[in-house]
């Protein structure tokens, strides 16, 4: 679901240039991430879509600071995010910045505390001294998430899957970051669910100017929600675009693929692994006459 919230003269909430990341493994260097650059907007939403190894989990992991890019620079509201932070100043500056929503929120919820106190401690952690300030902080921040008094005393493991996302969004709302990511933050709930937490992404970045970086490999969660897509491949960028203009016109065959992949009436799983076969000379081509 669209909005107009994203403006080409809002404030430039992320700009990442240059992103590269490798790994080297059994003596062999694999490149995860090359040469990526994105930017998003104040209430923007940018949706990173691919298959897995197609670097975008890995992408979100260097947003957040889980790891670290050989090379590139990422700036959060014009200012360099630090490669490495040590002290309790800087890492919260850090948390600040960027924040992450996870697949599975039950594994990132402490299982011993109530939904309440996990948003309370991170008030705490983050300098709101006051108790009564923070009860009261707390409950708004759970009432944006469609949460109430019965949920914040809950534990983790009595929330459905969808209340235990939105805790999650609640947890990292508290901060007030200037960028949330969401690394398929969806993919693991029941599709009414699914519906709801998009639903509600849609209202935290229209309502509080939230830039969204959507990490998903479910095109339609990433149409619903998104302004802009990127579409990635082994690493790299293959097409970026307005989300309508690539969804229903993609240019690169990988996309097309990606489209081609999903069921439907007369769907043809034959044809879609010999187009997958035939995809890496392509994406060759491509690449060779684009640097052309």
């Amino acid at each position: 679901m669209n909005t107009d919230a994203r403006k080409d003269t809002a404030p430039e909430l992320l700009r990442v240039t240059g992103l590269r990341k490798t790994y080297r493994t059994g003596g062999t260097e694999v490149v995860a991430v090359d040469d990526l650059s994105f930017s998003v907007r104040a209430g923007g939403a940018l949706g990173i879509v691919g298959e897995s190894g197609s670097g975008k989990t890995t992408t979100a992991r260097m947003l957040i600071g889980l790891e670290r890019p050989d090379a590139g620079e990422i700036l959060v509201q014009g200012r360099p995010l630090a490669a490495s932070v040590r002290g309790r100043p800087a890492r919260l500056a850090r948390a600040k910045a960027v924040q992450i929503v996870f697949q599975d929120p039950y594994l990132s919820l402490d299982a011993r505390l109530g939904i309440g106190e996990t948003v309370d401690g991170v008030l705490k952690l983050h300098g709101m001294s006051d108790r009564a300030a923070r009860a009261a902080r707390v409950r708004e921040l759970l009432a944006q998430v469609g949460l109430g008094d019965r949920e914040a005393a809950a534990l983790p493991r009595r929330l459905s899957g969808g209340q235990r996302q939105r805790a999650a969004i609640a947890r990292a709302l508290a901060v007030e970051p200037a960028v949330l990511v969401l690394d398929e933050a969806v993919s693991a709930l029941d599709v009414s669910v699914q519906a709801q937490v998009l639903n509600l992404l849609s209202d935290i970045r229209r309502d509080t100017g939230i830039g969204l970086v959507f990490v998903s490999h479910d095109l339609a969660v990433v149409r619903y929600v998104c302004d802009e897509a990127l579409v990635m491949y082994r690493g790299r960028t293959m097409e970026h675009r307005p989300v309508d203009e690539l969804l229903t016109d993609p240019h690169h065959p990988y996309t097309r693929l990606l489209l081609a992949s999903v069921p439907r009436p007369g769907w043809d799983p034959d044809s879609i692994s010999r187009r997958r076969r035939e995809l890496d000379p392509l994406t060759t081509a491509t690449e060779a006459a684009a640097g052309a």
